[in-house]
């Protein structure tokens, strides 16, 4: 299981950026464990949705324990540095398409509450969270966030682009801007527009009443297909983490290992 999770070349990348271990000071449980069970333990947990107490004892490492040091990897940044490191991957490569960036978002039901939730207004008033993603033209996630189901689609846009990591070129120095940032109307203000252009970005946003949805449509699928393969992990079709950041830690290895499976198909 754990190469077919958590592959050699997955793990090459990923081996380096754990913090060093260190002992609780209270003791018990203390002993270092092997990492790479770990992350497989957290990947499967990712994939199948499961609970974290429903993990089998085949991973050769405890729930508590997987789920102690997910918390604190978290804490660290990895799943952020693992999504940065491969993107350089794909850029030294070539395969990223700077001519644009796309951006959309969408609603998930937050089973227990907590940070970064609210009332969705189109899930009858019930407790969710906003998945928010900017990919480059093809739809490779760059950058993603996550908010309260109820907050405007236009208050994640600053972030997202300021987000973008600067990622290497086949050519070059490292980028991050990209030419062009496409989406709907729902992200239009004369604010932002001023916002992107002073940035060098064109905006290409549907204006409201003006523009209709065929025309954005035309690129629009590449983002909504780059959400539907993060629906693809299971954990987060449904928010189950009452704290936020563990729910955009999955979201961040999520976009991490899509990144990778692009990847592992040029190496191949």
């Amino acid at each position: 299981m754990s190469q077919r999770l958590v592959p050699d070349d997955l793990w090459e990348l990923v081996a380096p950026l754990p913090p060093p271990f260190s002992p609780r000071p209270q003791g018990g449980g203390t002993a270092p464990c092997d990492e790479r069970a770990v992350l497989t333990a957290v990947v499967y947990v990712l994939t199948s949705g499961c609970a974290w107490r429903h993990l089998s004892p085949a991973f050769g490492v405890s729930p508590a324990t997987a789920h102690r040091r997910f918390t604190t990897w978290t804490k660290a940044g990895l799943w952020r540095r693992l999504h940065r490191k491969v993107l350089d991957e794909l850029g030294a490569r070539g395969e990223l398409d700077w001519t644009s960036a796309i951006v959309d978002a969408a609603s998930v039901r937050a089973k227990k509450g907590g940070s970064l939730t609210g009332r969705n207004p189109v899930d009858r008033g019930k407790k969710g969270s906003k998945l928010h993603v900017l990919s480059e033209a093809q739809g490779i996630p760059l950058a993603v966030a996550v908010s309260a189901a109820n907050t405007h689609d236009i208050h994640a846009l600053k972030p997202l682009v300021r987000g973008i990591p600067a990622t290497r070129s086949r050519r070059g120095p490292r980028r991050r801007r990209p030419v062009k940032l496409r989406a709907d109307k729902a992200y239009f203000s004369a604010e932002h527009l001023a916002w992107l252009r002073g940035r060098g970005i064109i905006p290409r946003i549907a204006r409201p009443g003006i523009e209709s949805s065929e025309r954005i449509g035309r690129h629009r699928w590449k983002i909504e297909r780059s959400i539907s393969w993060l629906f693809g992990y299971r954990r987060l079709t449904v928010r189950y983490e009452r704290k936020g950041s563990h729910f955009l830690a999955f979201l961040g290895l999520a976009a991490a290992l899509t990144c990778y499976k692009k990847l592992a198909k040029l190496t191949t």
